[in-house]
């Protein structure tokens, strides 16, 4: 009898937090976070009509719209530095860090005509992200 119940509660202790863990995990990713573009609609004050999220510039790219002219403006250093602070700030826009720091060290390349010159602005922002951009463009 002592043997069987002492097969029984290694058994639950080996399978029970593995079941925990993996019941948190299924219930995390049945939350709503954010709903589907298809779902949701904004609607504007002017206009009175409905707009999908789709008709409406999304996020990443108006993003990478202020930071390029930021790039032309000033320098690649202030355009990484608000590309660090907007993907820490808003944790949905790092999925796309990478790609808009590519397009980042291309820009860099274009306004200096130069690598060696663009990556001098090099930070540490989405890995080596800009650094691929610049080396890219060559």
């Amino acid at each position: 009898m002592n043997s069987a119940a002492r097969r029984i509660g290694r058994t639950l202790a080996l399978v029970l937090p593995v079941v925990l863990v993996l019941s948190g995990t299924l219930a995390v990713t049945r939350v709503p976070w954010s709903s589907t573009a298809t779902d949701s609609q904004v609607l504007t004050a002017s206009s009175g009509k409905a707009l999908t999220k789709t008709a409406v510039r999304a996020p990443e790219e108006a993003l990478r719209k202020r930071l390029l002219v930021e790039l032309q403006e000033k320098d690649p250093g202030v355009a990484l530095t608000h590309l660090q602070e907007a993907t820490t700030k808003r944790p949905s826009l790092a999925k796309h860090c990478v790609s808009i720091a590519r397009d980042l060290g291309r820009a860099a390349v274009a306004k200096y005509g130069a690598a060696h010159r663009a990556q001098a602005f090099s930070r540490p922002v989405c890995d080596t992200s800009f650094a691929t951009g610049v080396a890219a463009a060559q």
